[in-house]
């Protein structure tokens, strides 16, 4: 598994970010393309990190400067794929291993769910990418369409 390397400003940001709403986090990503902050949060902490009717993310949004995305960690990295893509369906996650031998994921999304799983400009999809490679060495998502099933 690769190491997680958390620069300075990540580990301020994630500590600002636990401060504001009791949420812990283990991974933060500053995604300056899609100018966001992406925080990949502990298992169970989902509930803190959003805050009653939206009210803690919106807060950490304004203190910080940035909107802000969170992922609910898990061991599993199937069900952290799934994760990713929230609030999209999937139906299944396959993670198989490429020529090189490196770990692939490849994501079956509800039909109707398709736009939601890839995001304006692709950002959903950069966000699985990264995060599926930072935590569980993961080198591609992918996003089965019909005619590569």
């Amino acid at each position: 598994m690769g190491e997680i390397v958390l620069n300075e400003q990540s580990l301020q940001l994630m500590k600002q970010f636990e401060d504001i709403t009791g949420a812990g986090s283990r991974d933060c990503i500053i995604d300056e393309r899609n100018d966001r902050l992406i925080f990949v949060i502990n298992p169970g902490d989902m509930g803190r990190a959003i805050g009653k009717q939206g009210a803690s993310i919106k807060k950490a949004s304004e203190d910080l400067g940035k909107k802000i995305e969170v992922v609910e960690f898990s061991q599993d990295a199937k069900q952290f794929i799934k994760n990713c893509f929230l609030p999209a369906r999937v139906k299944s996650v396959e993670i198989t291993e490429n020529e090189e031998g490196e770990s692939v994921a490849n994501v079956d999304i509800e039909e109707e769910d398709r736009g939601i799983a890839i995001g304006k400009g692709g950002k959903n999809i950069f966000k699985a990418n990264k995060l599926a490679e930072r935590q569980h060495d993961i080198v591609s998502v992918q996003i089965l369409t019909d005619e590569n099933q």
